[in-house]
This record gives structure tokens, C-alpha cells and sequence, in this order.
């Protein structure tokens, strides 16, 4: 599943850890997010497009194989 989680925080100047914290997890959970390494769960996706004040489907993009 691909996301527009670093365009978003680039847009609104916004750092790996600031998002972290707000969304309660690990830097390096942004960072593996990011990468496309992991995927959110649908808690976490939710908490992050809340915090950029956004639809999960438009944070995430998921893409049938």
C-alpha cells in the first residue's frame, strides 16, 4: 500500500517525530511507513489522517495486486 504520508509533512513543514508523537508511535514507524516497508493498521491510518485532517483514502493508496 503506497501513502502521501512525506509529501503531506513536507507540505505542512511537519517532522518524522512530530508525527510520531502525535499519532503515539515510534519515529521509525513514520520512517518504515514511508518507505513503504510497513503498513498502518486501520488505527493508525485513521490517526493520521485526522491529523492531517483527511480521508484515509486519500493518505493511503491501496492498490490491488
Amino acid at each position: 500500500m503506497n501513502n502521501k504520508i512525506k509529501e503531506l509533512r513536507r507540505d505542512k513543514k511537519v517532522t518524522q517525530d512530530d508525527l510520531a508523537g502525535a499519532v503515539g508511535v515510534t519515529r521509525q514507524t513514520i520512517i518504515s511507513l514511508e518507505s513503504g516497508k510497513y503498513n498502518a493498521s486501520l488505527q493508525l491510518a485513521y490517526k493520521i489522517s485526522k491529523f492531517f485532517d483527511m480521508r484515509i483514502e486519500d493518505v493511503f493508496i491501496f492498490e490491488e495486486e
